[in-house]
């Protein structure tokens, strides 16, 4: 028996096909350029999502770091509101996105790599969004260090986190147990809370996670 045809997916589809890509390196800039060139950015919320917004509104102002900005959304949210907000993105595709998006507030966006990046300022909270999941495995230990490299001794790394047992991606999750032993020795766990609005390519498995940094031990100052 001939299995029926599917019908092709109508415009706006949840899954729609992905586009053919040359580059497959997520570690390139030029992985994500294709991506942003294609419009194929499933990350994208297109927006500010809920717990973020409600993150930032328990706090006081300080200055923030968002790596991996892509459009930017958050950052002109902040900007908007009197944060001190620095969007960095190493895809030049991604940063002239982000600067459109920003409107008078682009000039807080920069290209650049976030493993080498000097912030102008201090950061007091790094906002994690859909980038620890875009990097190669390989690199978790250098996100880890460099994080804790860049906040001060109680300054947050907060944000969203894709956690699953999976090795596959981008995006690339990561088990909880191994994400703990990651960030424990430099932070402090002290918000853990469930996503509702999350979107479809991380519905169900991801979490708010709010870590705060712990006082630099004796050798790390040396």
């Amino acid at each position: 028996m001939t299995k029926p045809q599917q019908p092709p997916e109508p415009p706006g589809s949840l899954h729609p096909a992905a586009p053919e890509f040359s580059s497959r390196d997520p570690n390139a800039a030029d992985f994500w350029d294709e991506r942003f060139a294609q419009g194929f950015t499933p990350w994208d919320q297109a927006g500010v999502p809920a717990a973020f917004a409600s993150f930032a509104a328990r706090h006081t102002p300080v200055p923030v770091l968002i790596p991996g900005c892509g459009s930017a959304w958050e950052a002109r949210w902040l900007a908007e509101r009197g944060w001190p907000v620095r969007a960095i993105d190493f895809a030049p595709r991604a940063v002239e996105r982000a600067r459109a998006q920003m409107g008078p507030h682009a000039a807080a966006v920069e290209q650049a790599d976030f493993f080498a990046y000097q912030p102008p300022v201090t950061s007091g909270w790094i906002y994690e969004r859909a980038f620890l999941c875009a990097l190669p495995l390989a690199r978790r230990d250098d996100y880890a260090r460099r994080m804790a490299l860049l906040l001060h001794e109680g300054g947050w790394l907060a944000g969203f986190f894709f956690i699953a047992a999976t090795e596959k991606g981008p995006p690339f999750a990561i088990e909880r147990a191994e994400l703990d032993a990651l960030l424990a020795p430099s932070f402090e766990l002290i918000e853990d809370e469930p996503v509702a609005d999350s979107i479809e390519v991380f519905a169900g498995r991801e979490r708010w996670l709010t870590w705060r940094r712990r006082a630099p031990s004796r050798s790390s100052r040396t």
